[in-house]
């Protein structure tokens, strides 16, 4: 019986390890399409003047926020977009109450703001347009219904194949066609590119014979850089071909 209990343990662990790749195998490229359909549902579109004309018409502005650009340009890829909040900044954001957000750079400021505070409940002279826009919560982190909940919970799917990818990459077996620094660069592309790399060659086709050159560090470095601009430059290819309705950002 005492020497069952180690004999048992390692075969315990045995199983984890042969368990945890197949459930990672299935569990990370569903993680990502449910990320992308999300991601891609709430995204902020560039939209127009008219555009929001119609929203406003219709009943369908949750929320609106004067600012001046996004303040998660560059962050992180599975992070949520933010307009950066000004009084009279050039650009307009707003949702709208089928989960998706929109923006513009044509729409003025209210031109009675620089007067002070006008009677608003009597519309104090205001056309329509400011006057809607007057009733209509300013305040976008917390205010736009499944907008932001859709972007939440958007957030919450990339952290979550972030954390599963690491967690392998660091603490089980050592990968068999890079390095784990090597895979660790390529894991940052762009739209989570590189965790399903990842997980195509390293679980799904692995090498059937050991690679005596495997990809190091530098090399993933490389591929970052190669990889992220061929990706960057046909997303922006794709948005003029295609339009910014199926090519959001």
């Amino acid at each position: 019986m005492v020497e069952a209990i180690p004999t048992r343990s390692r075969a315990s662990r045995r199983r984890w390890r042969e368990v945890v790749p197949v459930v990672l195998r299935w569990a990370l490229p569903v993680l990502w399409v449910l990320w992308a359909s999300l991601a891609w549902w709430a995204e902020p579109r560039e939209s127009t003047e008219a555009q929001l004309d119609r929203d406003l018409a219709a009943g369908r502005v949750v929320s609106v926020q004067r600012a001046y650009g996004w303040a998660d340009d560059d962050a992180y890829w599975g992070s949520r977009p933010r307009p950066q909040y000004a009084d009279y900044g050039g650009m307009l954001a707003w949702t709208v109450s089928n989960g998706q957000s929109r923006y513009t750079y044509d729409v003025p400021p209210d031109p009675f703001s620089y007067l002070g505070e006008p009677d608003r409940s009597a519309g104090a002279g205001l056309d329509w347009r400011y006057a809607r826009l007057a009733t209509i919560p300013d305040r976008w982190n917390t205010v736009g219904g499944w907008t932001h909940r859709i972007a939440n919970v958007a957030a919450l799917l990339a952290g979550a194949l972030t954390a599963l990818w690491l967690a392998r990459l660091i603490g089980g077996a050592a990968p068999l066609v890079g390095t784990r620094w090597f895979w660790f660069w390529v894991g940052l592309l762009p739209f989570g590119l590189g965790v399903l790399a990842w997980t195509y060659r390293e679980l799904w086709r692995p090498p059937s014979t050991p690679v005596l050159d495997r990809g190091s560090g530098w090399r993933g470095v490389g591929w970052l850089v190669l990889a992220g601009m061929c990706i960057s430059l046909l997303v922006s290819t794709a948005r003029v071909v295609i339009g910014t309705t199926a090519v959001p950002g």
